[in-house]
């Protein structure tokens, strides 16, 4: 399954502790990227503009839905991943998650965290690219509201969507996949408190 939306609104930490919970892997698309190219995000983004790192992106993207993942796994996108039209049609097959939170929250979560954000600019700027977004983001399988909740009940919101998702769906992918190819566990949802990343 799939964590999307805009930078700040949790997708690392929400992304690790669902994993963790699950018994999954747990993948950041950013970090494959950056693993793969041997630069950073932001190097990337200086290096080639915003349109060359999205096709970076993609090409990450499209390699990581090949298979390479060995086990059920919790997928963190990029903030502007799920903008672009050609990855919403990628990862049609799978459940996706809309981590959702007020512009103005996540403008203030954004210089708490200590990551380098080159598409931050200012915040008419910032709220401006979360507008444009949106839209896109809605496009995702389910959304969940982030404020003022803990990683352990967004944990367990998710989860418990997960498994009406399941039941919804009559057919799905069958081969191992970045989602999930075996019916989720009951296992216990980690109850620690931390906050978004």
């Amino acid at each position: 399954m799939f964590l999307v939306g805009f930078m700040a609104s949790g997708k690392t930490s929400v992304g690790r502790e669902l994993a963790r919970s699950l018994d999954w892997d747990f993948v950041d698309l950013d970090a494959r990227i950056e693993a793969r190219e041997r630069q950073t995000v932001p190097e990337i983004i200086r290096q080639h503009g915003e349109s060359g790192f999205r096709r970076v992106e993609t090409d990450a993207l499209r390699e990581l839905l090949a298979g390479p993942l060995q086990r059920d796994s919790v997928v963190s996108l990029g903030g502007g991943a799920f903008a672009q039209e050609k990855n919403r049609e990628l990862l049609q097959p799978w459940p996706s998650v809309f981590l959702e939170a007020p512009v103005t929250e996540l403008w203030r979560r954004s210089f708490n965290d200590g990551i380098e954000r080159p598409l931050r600019g200012n915040q008419e700027q910032f709220s401006r690219l979360y507008a444009e977004r949106l839209p896109s983001y809605r496009q995702a399988t389910m959304t969940i509201v982030t404020t003022g909740r803990d990683l352990a009940s967004l944990c367990q919101e998710i989860e418990r969507s997960l498994r009406s998702w399941e039941w919804s769906e009559l057919t799905g992918p069958s081969q191992a996949s970045p989602v999930r190819s075996t019916p989720l566990h009951s296992g216990k949802i980690h109850s620690g408190n931390g906050e978004l990343q």
